[in-house]
C-alpha cells in the first residue's frame, strides 16, 4: 500500500530532551560523554566585570560552540551559527533549546580576543592530561613533525618589502639597493592584510606562499596530540623541536624516552640537545652536502684537542666563532705545498677553512647509528609517518586546518589549539565508546553508568558477582 506522510507539523513543544533525537554514536554525543567544562567559568572569571555591564554568554556554551564547529568541520563562525540554527546536535551540545536564540557570530570573535591564546592553550593541555589519565597516552615515545598552513590572504595583498630603507636613498642608489637585496635574499614579499604570515614552501618545485607553520608532538600509543605550537612559515623546524619536547614533558609529567622526526630535523644541535636530555633520537641523519671535491667528512675533528685534521694530516686551528659553530683554518704554507690544493681550495683562497657546527660529534654518532638501525627502529620510524603526518592530514582534511580561518599569529594559535583539543577529545571519546560497547553492550550505552574523573566522564568498572 502506498504510504502518505503529513508534512504540516503543528506541534510547538516536544517532551524530553533533544538528546533523545540524536544517535548514540554521533560525534558530539560521544565527545559529550568525556567533556566536563564546569571548571571553565572560574578560570575566566577574572576577565569579566562582576557588578557592571550586560550578562555575557556562558563561557561553557561559547567553548562548546567552538569545539562543535571543529569537531564537525565547520570552522567559520558565521557558517557555524547558521548551521546551529537547524542542527539539533550542535544546539544540544552547546546547551541551547529549540526556543532559545543563538548568539551572534561576532560574539565568538570577541570571546577569543578577550580570553587570549594562552587560555586556549590551557584548555588544550587539559585534554592532554585527561588522555594520559585515561591511559590512552603515555608520553614516553613521541613523534615530532611540522606542517605549513596557508594564511587567509590573497595573492593581490602581497607586496615587495625592501629591507634597505628605500626612502633614505634616491635615484641610482635605490636601483642598486633593490638589485642587491634581490641577490642576497633580503628582498622579500609580505602581505599587507596579514603581516605575521611569511613566505614558505614545502617543496623546491612549488612556489612560495604566505603561510604559518604548526609544530606538533604526537604520542605513539593512539595518536594523542601532546603539544602543538604555531610559528611563522619561515621558522626552521630544528629551531623549536627541543623547546616543544620540553613543553611536552612538562604537560604530561612524563620523561620522554624516544623521539622520532624526519630528516628535516637532522641537525647537530638537535642530536646534541636530545642526548643531553637522555632522549633516544630516531631521526635519519643526512650526509654532508658535496660542496667541494674534498668534503667536510674527509676532515677529522678531535673534540678533546679542539683541532681538525685534514686528509693530508695537517692541523687546522680554531678561529672565528659562528652562530652555529666555529671556523677552523689551516696554515697558508701547508696548503701551498699540499698536492690536493687544486681540489681543496677555491681560486681566491690561500688556505682551507671548514666550519664545525656545535655538537658535531653528536651528528657523527647519529650518522653511524643510522647505518645500523635495528628492525624496531625502522618500524618506529614508519609509525612516525602515519602517526605524526597522519594527524596533520586529519586536521587539514576533517577539521579545517588546511587554511587559516582568521588573520594574525595569535588567532592562528587559537585555531591550532582548538583543533588539537578537538582531536584529543575525539580520541578519548573513541576509547570510551569501545569500552562502553564492551562493558555495557548495545542496550546500556545511554544508561548513565558513569562517574567523573579529573574533569572528564569515565565508565564504571564491571563489578564481580561478590561486589555486585
Amino acid at each position: 500500500m502506498l504510504g502518505h506522510k503529513e508534512r504540516d507539523q503543528g506541534e510547538l513543544f516536544i517532551t524530553g530532551s533533544l538528546r533523545q533525537l540524536l544517535p548514540d554514536d554521533h560525534i558530539l554525543v560521544r565527545v559529550d560523554r568525556v567533556l566536563d567544562l564546569s571548571w571553565l567559568r572560574g578560570a575566566v572569571a577574572d576577565l569579566y566585570c562582576h557588578d557592571n555591564g550586560r550578562p555575557g554568554i556562558d563561557p561553557e556554551a561559547a567553548l562548546r560552540l567552538m569545539l562543535a564547529g571543529f569537531l564537525v568541520g565547520i570552522v567559520h563562525d558565521r557558517r557555524l551559527l547558521r548551521e546551529a540554527q537547524v542542527n539539533l546536535a550542535i544546539r544540544w551540545f552547546a546547551g541551547y533549546g529549540l526556543h532559545e536564540a543563538l548568539p551572534d557570530h561576532s560574539s565568538l570573535t570577541r570571546i577569543r580576543q578577550r580570553w587570549g591564546a594562552d587560555r586556549f592553550r590551557s584548555i588544550f593541555e587539559r585534554t592532554v592530561r585527561a588522555c594520559i589519565t585515561a591511559g590512552i597516552a603515555k608520553g614516553e615515545v613521541v613523534h615530532v613533525d611540522a606542517s605549513l598552513i596557508r594564511a587567509d590572504v590573497s595573492w593581490e595583498s602581497l607586496v615587495a618589502r625592501h629591507v634597505e630603507g628605500v626612502a633614505e636613498v634616491n635615484g641610482d642608489e635605490a636601483t642598486i639597493s633593490q638589485r642587491n637585496t634581490k641577490k642576497t635574499g633580503r628582498y622579500k614579499k609580505v602581505s599587507t592584510t596579514d603581516p605575521d604570515a611569511t613566505m614558505a614552501t614545502n617543496g623546491r618545485n612549488r612556489r612560495l606562499e604566505p603561510t604559518y607553520k604548526q609544530h606538533a608532538v604526537v604520542d605513539d600509543v593512539r595518536g594523542v596530540v601532546l603539544d602543538v605550537e604555531v610559528t611563522t612559515g619561515e621558522v626552521n623546524e630544528g629551531q623549536v623541536i627541543l623547546e616543544r619536547l620540553d613543553a611536552t614533558a612538562a604537560t604530561s609529567g612524563q620523561a620522554i624516552v624516544t623521539a622520532t622526526a624526519d630528516a628535516g630535523y637532522a641537525y647537530a644541535k638537535v642530536y646534541g640537545g636530545l642526548e643531553r636530555r637522555g632522549i633516544d633520537a630516531v631521526i635519519p641523519a643526512k650526509a654532508d652536502p658535496m660542496r667541494s671535491a674534498v668534503p667536510l667528512r674527509r676532515f677529522r675533528f678531535d673534540p678533546h684537542r679542539d683541532v681538525v685534521t685534514c686528509p693530508q694530516g695537517k692541523i687546522l686551528s680554531p678561529g672565528k666563532v659562528h652562530n652555529h659553530g666555529r671556523f677552523f683554518v689551516a696554515r697558508a704554507r701547508d696548503c701551498k705545498a699540499c698536492p690536493m690544493a687544486k681540489l681543496c681550495l677555491s681560486p681566491r683562497r690561500s688556505a682551507r677553512t671548514v666550519m664545525i657546527s656545535t655538537d658535531y660529534p653528536a651528528l657523527l654518532r647519529a650518522r653511524r647509528r643510522r647505518e645500523r638501525w635495528s628492525a624496531d627502529e625502522k618500524h618506529l620510524y614508519q609509525r612516525h609517518r602515519w602517526r605524526s603526518e597522519g594527524f596533520h592530514g586529519e586536521a587539514k582534511t576533517w577539521h579545517g586546518l588546511a587554511r587559516a580561518v582568521r588573520r594574525g599569529l595569535q588567532n592562528m594559535r587559537i585555531q591550532s589549539f582548538l583543533t588539537a583539543a578537538a582531536v584529543n577529545l575525539k580520541r578519548l571519546a573513541a576509547a570510551l565508546w569501545m569500552l562502553l560497547c564492551w562493558l555495557l553492550g548495545p542496550v546500556g550505552r545511554s544508561s548513565g553508568k558513569e562517574h567523573r574523573c579529573d574533569g572528564f566522564l569515565m565508565p564504571r568498572r564491571r563489578l564481580g558477582p561478590a561486589s555486585a
